[in-house]
């Protein structure tokens, strides 16, 4: 599907929920080469979400000409960190514990952009913080890591059928960036290809988006 298109669905999905803020689109590029990258860079895409810090690496240095702003969102296994922190990714989307904000942040030697993970349907298949503890480790990492500059939240949807239980998820989510908004919180990402027009109606401003974006 062209990006323009998708970007008339984006568009269309704020609209029809009187959202007004920009919604900002990540292309999620793990399951797909550096020529399918650049295509979408020749239509005017500049973010792009990798999972794993080695293809992420791999990524990057083919494509080191372009002004691509990268972005991690895979689980960071602790053997990594270094390498992550050495990309300089744009934004770190999937910090999923105080313990591992304070790994990273040891390592810093300047602000990286964060935001926190969360578990909000509770699913054993799903890394993140509970949504009980979302605030307060958010205001505990805010507070103890000053390398690591949160800037909001990313979950989600819960896995299910029931279109119930998925807005109900991403609007658990929406409620604890409101509240997270006062301790800096700009960026609430959630939404993937199947569920992202869902997302936006329940106060999104950052999809990532994958296969639908080769298909």
């Amino acid at each position: 599907m062209k990006l323009s298109e998708i970007s008339d669905r984006i568009e269309k999905a704020r609209a029809g929920a009187n959202i007004w803020e920009n919604v900002k689109l990540l292309a999620v590029s793990k399951n797909v080469d550096t020529n399918a990258v650049e295509n979408l860079f020749s239509q005017g895409q500049m973010d792009f979400g990798e999972n794993r810090v080695q293809e992420l690496k791999r990524k990057c240095e083919i494509l080191v000409d372009l002004p691509l702003k990268w972005h991690f969102i895979g689980t960071l296994q602790k053997n990594k960190i270094n390498q992550l922190i050495t990309l300089k990714p744009v934004l770190w989307q999937s910090c999923n514990s105080f313990e591992l904000a304070v790994a990273v942040d040891k390592r810093l030697d300047y602000r990286l952009d964060t935001l926190l993970e969360i578990n909000v349907a509770n699913e054993d298949s799903k890394s993140g913080i509970s949504a009980d503890e979302a605030i307060d480790t958010y205001r505990k990492i805010k507070a103890e890591c000053k390398n690591l500059n949160l800037v909001g939240v990313m979950s989600i949807g819960a896995h299910s059928d029931d279109l119930k239980e998925i807005i109900k998820s991403f609007e658990l989510t929406y409620k604890i960036f409101e509240n997270l908004q006062k301790s800096g919180a700009a960026i609430c990402s959630m939404g993937m290809s199947a569920d992202f027009e869902t997302a936006i109606k329940c106060g999104s401003n950052m999809v990532r988006l994958g296969r639908i974006l080769y298909a």
